[in-house]
């Protein structure tokens, strides 16, 4: 019998960033679980040349800086903070857990284990022997499955595949057998714009590439989101989506206004985007991007067979000299809300727009410093995570309601100021920039109407 004070079933981001709150305010122990043979969840899986689509300084855990704050100096993102990539995080939550957590001696880590509970009871079972155990909870199971997705590496596709036919998964690109006469890249989110970029990157000729699209998508501009001496920049990115959100007509007007203002971005600008999944990217990879030329859009495949693709609308050729690149699962998902803190149980969800890694700390942070569930709920209430354009206003109305409550919790607020996850904590450094003194004008005079037009224009798509 293994007695603990948290089992957290899940060694991601979620549940090593909610392990380290409860370690740093608290004196509970903890025992992680995952199902994978290291910590760091789906970046144990993931393609190799995936990077943050963020800066390292707003990810990973609260306690343990995520590298140097370095500025790209050549590439697509030259001018930017630094984003890691595979093999960067994957040493970083090594890092997290052996020289940080494990020393404490109040967490204990069991991989290649699957949590296997019912209610009221936690049993453990072995990968690799079968072995199960069962695990006393005193305080709370914290589950981070609940919204778990999938990722193409280790999840079949979603069409049916005939035999014959060269298909790979992102990561495969880097090690085809042979040399291929064309790339068909299928999927429109955030893992095959960096396959595109990524095979533009190596030398692979635009033409050389088909990119099947079942919806355009919005992307986050990365200018905007940068930290420490481009922290102005985020602060006057937020002034700008308060005055659209003031202004606009409808959402469709609202994505105009600040696809003008450079807040937004699309590689097609002819095609309406019905997708956001609050990914971000760089005006330079859009530029890239837009060298493809030939975009399918007949929906979602259907199966692929020797010499032709089925789509939902139609159907396009294909050859044995073609190599499919399955970048089509379902990274997030989307099952009912159920509430984020209950009587032994915390689910991980998210509460607001963008920026998981804080999210995923304050959850933690509010688990231990917060009273009751039915408080800790009043600050931290969930929302599903983001699929089309109505769901930005949701999630960034949900964010100013949770900030304007959590502020009225001293211990949180003075949390929220400080921690280096939180985008715009070090914001008070550069209280007199002037796009700072200027976009805290502008977010004052419009903050009320854009508050109000916008829960009115999300209340419209009902």
């Amino acid at each position: 019998m293994i007695e603990t004070d948290y089992l957290v079933v899940g060694a991601g981001a979620a549940g090593l960033s909610f392990t380290d709150a409860v370690l740093t305010h608290s004196d509970a122990t903890v025992t992680v679980v995952d199902r994978r043979h290291a910590p760091g969840g789906h970046w144990v899986d993931a393609y190799p040349f995936v990077r943050l689509h963020q800066p390292s300084a707003f990810y990973g855990v609260a306690s343990v800086p995520l590298g140097k704050d370095a500025v790209e100096r050549a590439g697509l993102d030259a001018g930017f903070y630094e984003m890691a990539g595979a093999d960067e995080l994957r040493a970083y939550y090594l890092e997290v857990l052996h020289r940080h957590f494990l020393p404490t001696g109040r967490v204990r880590f069991l991989p290649c284990t699957d949590y296997a509970g019912a209610e009221g009871t936690h049993r453990l079972v072995s990968r690799l022997t079968g072995e199960a155990r069962e695990v006393r909870v005193r305080r709370k199971l914290v589950d981070t499955t609940y919204l778990e997705g999938s990722i193409p590496a280790t999840g079949a596709p979603p069409f049916e595949v005939a035999p014959g036919v060269r298909l790979v998964p992102a990561g495969g690109v880097t090690r085809i057998a042979g040399s291929a006469r064309r790339f068909c890249v299928i999927g429109a989110g955030k893992t095959a714009l960096d396959t595109c970029v990524w095979l533009l990157n190596q030398g692979v000729a635009p033409t050389a590439i088909r990119w099947i699209k079942p919806r355009e998508g919005w992307w986050l501009n990365r200018r905007y989101h940068q930290p420490h001496a481009l922290l102005p920049d985020f602060y006057a990115g937020a002034g700008l989506q308060m005055q659209a959100m003031a202004e606009a007509t409808s959402i469709d007007d609202l994505f105009g206004r600040l696809e003008a203002d450079g807040f937004f971005l699309r590689v097609d600008r002819s095609v309406p985007a019905t997708m956001l999944h609050g990914a971000i990217a760089s005006e330079s990879e859009v530029e890239l991007l837009r060298r493809i030329a030939d975009v399918v859009r007949l929906g979602r495949v259907q199966r692929i067979e020797r010499d032709r693709i089925v789509l939902d609308d139609g159907e396009v050729p294909t050859d044995e000299g073609t190599v499919h690149v399955h970048c089509a699962a379902e990274g997030l998902r989307r099952p009912p809300l159920r509430p984020i803190y209950e009587p032994g149980r915390v689910t991980v969800q998210p509460c607001y727009w963008g920026f998981a890694s804080f999210q995923f700390a304050l959850l933690g942070v509010v688990e231990c410093l917060v009273g009751s569930d039915e408080e800790r709920n009043s600050l931290c209430r969930p929302i599903r995570y983001w699929d089309r354009p109505a769901d930005y206003l949701a999630a960034y109305l949900a964010l100013l309601a949770g900030d304007r409550a959590r502020a009225k919790v001293p211990a949180v607020a003075e949390w929220a100021k400080d921690c280096r996850l939180n985008p715009l904590g070090g914001l008070g450094q550069h209280r007199d920039h002037p796009l700072v003194v200027a976009t805290r004008e502008r977010i004052k005079q419009v903050g009320p109407a854009a508050v109000a037009n916008a829960a009115k224009l999300l209340a419209a798509t009902r």
